[in-house]
């Protein structure tokens, strides 16, 4: 991984976690096609990296993520993209990103102050545990520009609020504060403006020292267990359990109850 900032991304591993930091507080973090890039080659490599336990994902600045940066996607010179050409790269792009937040297998934590917008508002919503300052802003603006939403937006909202809310907020464009999105049950939870950096690194330090193996199995039996039945959700936890029982975390898991102490996981 690089410890430099590439396209307004940072990424930078210490301790077992990958930081993404967006860093681009000049335009409030938004994200153009090489941003949006360069995270996904980031968790791509993650999802390959034994020393990884967890995924930080924050902005530079003041916010979070105003969301896609369509001023600099349609500014750029030359011949005009030929039709279809959103719709064949928004899977690659945004798409390919929600996604790859959903389905690694490391537990995955947003830190959020400010705006968190569009394609901003869908990272925080799909990460396994976003904590936001109070006064921070849940935003999906794209109606309220004349075109529909993307990034996951019509799948993610409705599983965290309930339909009517997400209509609320995809179809009336309203905006919700860090505690009203926890109140609503859209992330994890809500802090004073000034606890919010002490909180995150808490819990990052929690799940740093997880069982991580065993942690990332349970994320996807959550997250595939929204799409299937009880029988195959069952199956599911059958397959995980005969892994994560074999791991040495387990083991260490099973002698740190038997000599009452804390277990010292090592993410094996």
């Amino acid at each position: 991984m690089s410890d430099t900032t590439v396209d307004g991304v940072t990424v930078t591993t210490e301790d077992g976690v990958l930081n993404i930091c967006l860093d681009r507080p000049r335009r409030k973090n938004a994200l153009d096609v090489a941003a949006v890039d360069r995270i996904i080659d980031a968790l791509e490599r993650a999802a390959m990296d034994d020393s990884l336990r967890v995924v930080l994902v924050r902005g530079a600045g003041d916010d979070f993520c105003t969301g896609a940066d369509w001023v600099a996607s349609n500014t750029k010179e030359g011949p005009k993209p030929r039709t279809g050409s959103l719709q064949r790269r928004t899977a690659l792009q945004a798409h390919r990103l929600i996604q790859l937040l959903l389905e690694i297998q490391l537990p995955v934590v947003c830190a959020v102050r400010g705006w968190a917008a569009g394609l901003g508002c869908q990272i925080a919503l799909a990460a396994d545990f976003t904590i936001a300052e109070d006064s921070s802003l849940f935003w999906e603006p794209f109606v309220q520009r004349g075109f529909s939403p993307d990034s996951g937006a019509t799948w993610l909202l409705p599983r965290l609020a309930g339909v009517a809310r997400a209509k609320d907020l995809l179809l009336l464009g309203r905006q919700l504060s860090g505690q009203e999105a926890a109140a609503w049950g859209l992330i994890f939870r809500a802090e004073p403006d000034r606890a919010l950096d002490a909180a995150v690194d808490e819990l990052v330090a929690i799940l740093a020292t997880g069982a991580t193996v065993a942690l990332g199995l349970t994320k996807r039996c959550i997250n595939r267990a929204l799409e299937t039945s009880l029988h195959h959700a069952m199956e599911a936890e059958a397959s995980a359990l005969e892994l994560s029982s074999r791991t040495a975390d387990f083991r260490e898991g099973l002698t740190a109850f038997r000599d009452r102490r804390p277990p010292k996981f090592e993410g094996r």
